[in-house]
């Protein structure tokens, strides 16, 4: 019996999770290579590129941790790897919403382990404000988490509701 194309492994998807990966390691490249720490080039009144070092994880979390951080972010993002790669494995590749919420994580997270392990930070770049509000600059691979985990979080609610509904 012939494996259909229905049957294969979600890890056809791990094209998509090197796609995030090339996008987010393209503009870092761009960005250290062209821009000095610290500068700031305006793009919109409220959007600005502007080039930092994050020592720690989301919102400079630890950042002045000392350095141990660094290693603790990586065996962590190592850790999400693995076990991201092993269920996409166990997921079949017409589950496209799982499949795809799994390697936007996935690609990120390789993404900022990479800085990590290279340079012992990650390099941030995307800068909204407004007046004198700021929100924490930002990277390709940050967006690939947080809409990966977005994806996930509504699939769970779906989930519920699925259950819920074949319940009633």
């Amino acid at each position: 019996m012939s494996d259909t194309p229905l049957k294969k492994s979600g890890l056809i998807w791990l094209w998509f999770s090197l796609l995030l990966l090339a996008a987010d390691m393209l503009t870092k490249y761009v960005v250290m290579n062209t821009m000095q720490l610290g500068e700031s080039i305006e793009i919109l009144p409220v959007f600005n590129f502007t080039y930092m070092h994050n020592y720690g994880a989301a919102f400079s979390f630890l950042s002045e941790a000392g350095g141990w951080q660094r290693w603790f972010l990586s065996i962590i993002a190592v850790t999400v790897s693995v076990l991201l790669t092993y269920w996409l494995k166990k997921l079949r590749a017409y589950q496209w919403q799982l499949c795809a919420a799994y390697a936007m994580v996935l690609g990120g997270a390789i993404g900022n382990l990479l800085d990590r392990l290279i340079h012992g930070y990650v390099v941030d770049f995307i800068h909204f404000y407004y007046q004198q509000w700021h929100y924490p600059a930002f990277n390709i691979a940050d967006i690939a988490i947080v809409c990966g985990a977005g994806m996930l979080i509504l699939d769970a609610f779906r989930s519920n509701n699925d259950k819920q509904e074949t319940n009633a």
